[in-house]
């Protein structure tokens, strides 16, 4: 039986319509994954640019707020301390006149002494509010448990306040975030919430140390996003960024704040 051969030049025609198929499918692919890749890079680099962005704001956020605590700090030592020293200078200088009388001597050096002890105690309060001594040295429990006495001392509102962690006395940069952290929203609480009673708690849940915040003031809208980028917010989310963590807040109008944060 004899088999039929085809001609030659359908063979050829064969081959080359067969390798111009391939040649165009990968050409084909060539440019697909040039192209994929390519919307996959320029979306990393969109990806890149946001948080660059981000990282701009919350610097940006962090220097007006050492710029407004260098401010505040300026006007306490300008208006309180370096008047109280300037009458002291003054009383001093009293003490060289002639002619002075016991009675005017011990009423001058009275004044020295009582302006003296003002300027020191307001000094104390003043590096207080930069680095509390109890939470430099007994670390970030006592620190707050220190800060909600202070605030329980206005008879103002009322805390309450608990603790299942053991912190790590060798964390103190990363504790004096979640410190600051807390002193920002119970400020917030009573000079916009006007709250009367505050809560606050650790506790570690599977490895995560989490702190939740809830106090029973006037609230506001938390889905309108313009009422989460005030300052203290900002502030906020550049120690939660630093601390590595998360942060989720909650809130309706008169119904209080809730705030859970990871660090």
């Amino acid at each position: 039986m004899k088999v039929n051969s085809l001609p030659e030049k359908e063979i050829v025609a064969i081959i080359l319509y067969t390798s111009l198929f391939f040649m165009i499918v990968a050409v084909v692919l060539i440019v697909f994954f040039y192209f994929s890749r390519k919307k996959i890079i320029q979306k990393e680099l969109e990806k890149k640019d946001l948080i660059l962005q981000y990282q701009k704001e919350q610097l940006h956020a962090i220097i007006i707020t050492q710029e407004e605590e260098r401010k505040r700090i300026a006007q306490d030592l300008h208006d309180d301390i370096s008047s109280k020293l300037n009458i002291v200078s003054l009383n001093s200088h009293l003490l060289t006149a002639p002619n002075l009388t016991e009675a005017e001597t011990a009423e001058i050096t009275e004044n020295i002494i009582n302006l003296t002890t003002k300027a020191l105690d307001n000094s104390r309060k003043i590096a207080h509010n930069l680095l509390p001594p109890v939470f430099e040295k007994f670390g970030l429990n006592a620190g707050i448990e220190e800060l909600c006495e202070e605030f329980e001392s206005s008879k103002s509102v009322k805390t309450h306040y608990k603790n299942e962690i053991d912190f790590d006395d060798n964390d103190i940069d990363r504790h004096l975030h979640v410190f600051r952290i807390l002193q920002e929203l119970m400020n917030n609480s009573l000079r916009h919430g006007k709250a009367t009673e505050l809560w606050i708690s650790f506790a570690n849940k599977d490895g995560v140390n989490i702190c939740d915040y809830e106090d029973n003031g006037i609230g506001f809208d938390s889905s309108n996003d313009e009422n989460q980028k005030g300052l203290g917010m900002k502030n906020i989310d550049s120690r939660i960024s630093f601390l590595e963590g998360t942060i989720n807040i909650t809130s309706e109008i008169n119904n209080g704040i809730v705030v859970n944060f990871t660090f």
